[in-house]
Order: structure tokens, then C-alpha cells, then sequence
């Protein structure tokens, strides 16, 4: 067989796969309880680094960082077409932050930046920065704030960008915020600890007035939190996926909420 007949029959087996998996997620589609999909939607969008070793070995790791954001604001998306409420998109920890080397963590800040000013252009999203911005250069800050504000009003999917974040670092964030707030009214400490409660605390996260996510998924392959929403998550489902976040399809997609739609939520009970 000549090299332009294998071309050709490789061609034609990867649209024939193409228009299966088309058709299998439009059958998904038609059978997913639009009543039991989540409000709420967050994913730890992990394996980018190892789909660029494994696609583009000859070339920086930045190409597996501009993949998985296009395979964000992909999922984005679907979530908005669906109708989902908010979705959560963790881009990049403060672990990661600070022990990776700058020449590293660079080019990924300039990828994060760009899919942020993306999202705040695509249309009606609401973008919610989540995370520490004092750990980020300062003028990258500015302008996720820039983007933060210009979307405020929107009424569309609410889109939290998790940067710089880490579940402990949120948690010690709220209750610095909690007592800040009671001794500017001159709240005795030991008055404010007999009448702490949980949604006390609860007003002072990332996230406030938001709904905890219904649905947490993460990809390659991996199954484990790693400190993401350590407090919202008290009552989620979880769906683990062995695809890297790259290759995750909108069948991938389909398949997590129909294992989410299927289940019993019990919330602790």
C-alpha cells in the first residue's frame, strides 16, 4: 500500500470514529435528565504537562498549557449550552505556584491570562477570579480584576477561575476575613467564639453566595483532591476520568453527568 493510501484509509478510519462517537453523544444527550444536572460544575483540569510530553515531545510545555485552555473555555461551553449555573475551572494551585521554576510558571500565566480575557469577551459569562491574588505579579492581577469587573453584570454561567488557590489558603483567607470583620464592630473574641457558626465562616470564602458544586471532576487518571474547594466539597459527587484534560470530549462530559444524574444524594444523611 502506497504512503498516500495509508493517508488516506488512516483518514477515513478517524472520521468514521469521529461520526461513532458523534452519534453516541447526541444518544447520551437525548437521555440525560435535563431536571438532575448540577447547578454546579468544577473540574481539576489535570494532565496537561504529560499530553505535551506525550503529543509534542520536541516542544515547550507550553503547548500542553494552551491545549487545556482551549479545552476550557471548550468545556465552558458545554456547561452554558446545558444550562449549568456556575462552573469552577482550577487552573493553577499555590503549590504549583511556588515550587515550580519561573521559567515554567511564566509562559502558564500568560496562557491563564489570555483564556481569562477570552471568557470575558465570548459573550454573557460572569468571571470570578478565586484564589489569592497577592501571589500572583501585580500586573497580571490588575487585570484579572479588569476582566472580573467588566463581567460582573453579566447573567450568564458564572465562571470561578481558580489561580493561585489552595483549599488551606482559602480557609485561613475566610477566617482572617471573619475576624477582621467582627473586631471592626468591636466583637469581644471570646463572645465571637460562643457564637461562631458554620455559616459564619461560610460568608468569608472565595466563593460566597454560591452554590457548592454538585459535581467535581477530574481528569487523568488521578484520585485525589489535592486541597480544591476542601470546604464546599463537604457534600459533592466526584467523577474520576483517565482521560488527560486535553483529550477530555463532550462525551466525556455527557458520561460524568449521566453518572451524576444516576446517583442517590444523600448530603451526610
Amino acid at each position: 500500500m502506497s504512503l498516500g493510501s495509508r493517508f488516506r484509509d488512516v483518514t477515513h478510519r478517524l472520521q468514521s470514529l469521529n461520526l461513532l462517537y458523534s452519534v453516541y453523544e447526541q444518544r447520551l444527550l437525548a437521555e440525560l435528565d435535563h431536571d438532575a444536572l448540577p447547578n454546579h460544575v468544577a473540574v481539576l483540569a489535570d494532565g496537561n504537562r504529560r499530553w505535551a510530553r506525550m503529543n509534542a515531545p520536541d516542544r515547550p510545555l507550553v503547548v500542553g498549557y494552551q491545549a487545556g485552555a482551549d479545552k476550557l473555555i471548550e468545556f465552558v461551553g458545554w456547561c452554558s449550552e446545558l444550562g449549568i449555573k456556575v462552573v469552577t475551572l482550577w487552573v493553577l494551585s499555590t503549590d504549583n505556584l511556588c515550587r515550580s521554576a519561573e521559567d515554567e510558571v511564566a509562559p502558564l500565566l500568560d496562557v491563564i491570562q489570555a483564556m481569562v480575557d477570552d471568557l470575558a469577551a465570548a459573550g454573557d459569562y460572569r468571571v470570578q477570579i478565586v484564589g489569592d491574588p497577592h501571589l500572583l505579579p501585580s500586573a497580571m492581577a490588575a487585570r484579572l480584576a479588569a476582566a472580573e469587573a467588566a463581567t460582573a453584570t453579566h447573567a450568564g454561567c458564572h465562571v470561578n477561575v481558580a489561580i493561585a488557590y489552595g483549599g488551606r489558603q482559602e480557609l485561613r483567607d475566610a477566617v482572617r476575613s471573619l475576624l477582621a470583620s467582627e473586631a471592626a464592630k468591636g466583637t469581644d473574641l471570646n463572645d465571637l467564639a460562643q457564637s461562631l457558626e458554620i455559616d459564619h465562616i461560610a460568608e468569608h470564602l472565595y466563593t460566597a453566595g454560591q452554590p457548592d458544586p454538585d459535581l467535581i471532576i477530574r481528569t487523568s487518571g488521578e484520585q485525589r483532591m489535592s486541597g480544591f474547594l476542601i470546604w464546599q466539597s463537604a457534600h459533592s459527587e466526584f467523577y474520576f476520568c483517565e482521560a488527560l484534560w486535553p483529550d477530555f470530549r463532550k462525551v466525556d462530559f455527557v458520561r460524568a453527568l449521566r453518572s451524576y444524574a444516576q446517583r442517590e444524594r444523600r448530603y451526610g444523611r
